[in-house]
């Protein structure tokens, strides 16, 4: 088929070209031979009358043709998917669909879990694939590299919907030998402590409770940074640092360290962790199936005495 003499099989190997950046990746992505994947980016230069990708060293770069070029593209093939491609209905007992969902190791720990459980008393036969927290991820849902993420509200793009999961708050996490924990936990203590912290990898973005102290105005001392939520509480213990951890969290890490929680001494305001998918798969009956498991599994979290429990 062709429109405006484009072939239009060539936008799923412009897509993946431009994506991949590389024409061997390229091929294997939407399974063709490299010699057919190398005549169809022929093919599309003619098109365009530009190189769209460039060999700079040892890889290929977009040209600023290319760059205006791979947004539309993806979207196009976003809204054929969706609009066309997509089943009428969905049935999770007989779907081998898989979802990709970027989510947090906090999100993996405390939600995901219930999901998972959710999903099986179903007879679900749907795969999920958890992936990492990007730079972008709203680029990832334009792209078609991610389904759902799972992210604090304040960081969800203005461009697409957006639901609410649940509520955490925050608590300092301080080993039970010192002396915060024999002291209590003071502004002036924990403005003074060393800290450990965690830094999403491969970004500058910093988590939200870090973004939160920064805007009101504390320099904390880090002396620890690591990707990983879930280990902050582990980082703390035969020392005097200070993790400040989303509270379910903490109270799920007390059980297998030896740490004690406290209040912390801001006035923090509580996280809101929330789900986004793209705005032309709002009615993709998967991604509603997904949207309402998500939904009953936060609360099915929030019913959960070992998260909220004190």
């Amino acid at each position: 088929m062709r429109f405006n003499k484009l072939d239009l099989n060539l936008l799923v190997a412009l897509d993946a070209l431009l994506t991949e950046r590389s024409i061997t990746r390229a091929a294997e992505r939407v399974h063709l031979s490299q010699s057919a994947m190398s005549n169809a980016l022929g093919r599309l230069r003619d098109y365009f009358e530009d190189d769209l990708l460039v060999q700079v060293g040892r890889h290929m770069e977009l040209t600023p043709r290319a760059e205006v070029l791979q947004e539309a593209v993806r979207d196009v093939l976003v809204r054929i998917d969706t609009s066309i491609a997509a089943q009428p209905s969905f049935d999770c007992s007989k779907s081998d669909r898989e979802f990709k969902l970027f989510v947090s190791d906090y999100s993996m720990d405390v939600l995901i879990p219930h999901a998972l459980a959710l999903a099986a008393r179903q007879h679900s036969t749907v795969r999920f694939q958890l992936l990492p927290q990007v730079e972008n991820p709203a680029r990832a849902l334009e792209r078609g590299e991610a389904d759902m993420l799972v992210i604090p509200k304040a960081y969800c793009s203005a461009d697409h919907p957006t639901e609410v999961l649940f509520n955490d708050g925050f608590l300092c996490v301080v080993w039970n030998e010192s002396s915060h924990a024999r002291a209590g936990m003071s502004f002036e203590r924990y403005a003074g402590a060393g800290h450990a912290v965690m830094q999403p990898y491969e970004t500058d973005q910093p988590a939200f409770e870090s973004w939160f102290v920064q805007r009101y105005g504390l320099s904390r001392r880090i002396e620890v940074t690591t990707y990983s939520f879930a280990v902050l509480p582990f980082l703390v213990v035969g020392t005097e640092r200070v993790a400040t951890v989303h509270a379910m969290l903490a109270k799920r890490m007390q059980a297998a360290a030896p740490v004690t929680l406290l209040p912390v001494p801001l006035p923090m305001p509580p996280l809101e962790q929330a789900m986004q998918w793209h705005r032309h798969r709002t009615r993709d009956p998967g991604l509603v199936w997904l949207r309402e498991l998500m939904q009953r599994a936060a609360g099915a979290m929030l019913a959960d005495p070992t998260l909220v429990g004190v």
